[in-house]
């Protein structure tokens, strides 16, 4: 072999400096995986407490709807027989309750945007991505 082709000698100092960096990357990547897989399961614990916390509310206002649900039905009943006996006809009673949903029911109809959707999507929104769980905030 001419002399510009000999390989030159390779010192164990330069092996055992690559050895240690190379420990030291492998141990860097190590800690980035156990960051990421903490960073992933912190983005799981937090959608959930998230959903957990919209389907709670959702889950009281339908219980609190139903129950005003009842009382509504059993207050209409009421007034259909009060205003049924003061008419001297209980079915007339029934109408006219009947017709003040009706046009109630046509109200709404006519500003469920404004009444309904757009309320709704904003208590849904500021739920989701609220900085603090309320319980924390009172703390």
């Amino acid at each position: 072999m001419p002399k510009s082709q000999k390989r030159k000698p390779v010192h164990r100092l330069n092996l055992i400096h690559m050895r240690e960096e190379f420990e030291k990357i492998e141990e860097t990547v190590a800690h980035l995986k156990t960051y990421v897989s903490t960073k992933i399961e912190e983005a799981k614990l937090s959608a959930a407490d998230r959903v957990s916390d919209v389907l709670s509310v959702f889950i009281a206002k339908l219980l609190t709807s139903l129950l005003f649900f009842l009382f509504v039905l059993f207050a209409s009943t009421s007034a259909a027989y009060a205003i049924g006996s003061k008419l001297g006809r209980t079915w007339l009673g029934f109408l006219i309750v009947a017709l003040s949903y009706l046009l109630l029911g046509w109200i709404v109809w006519i500003a469920r945007e404004r009444l309904l959707r757009i309320p709704i999507m904003n208590s849904i929104i500021r739920r989701l991505f609220k900085d603090e769980p309320e319980e924390y905030e009172k703390n």
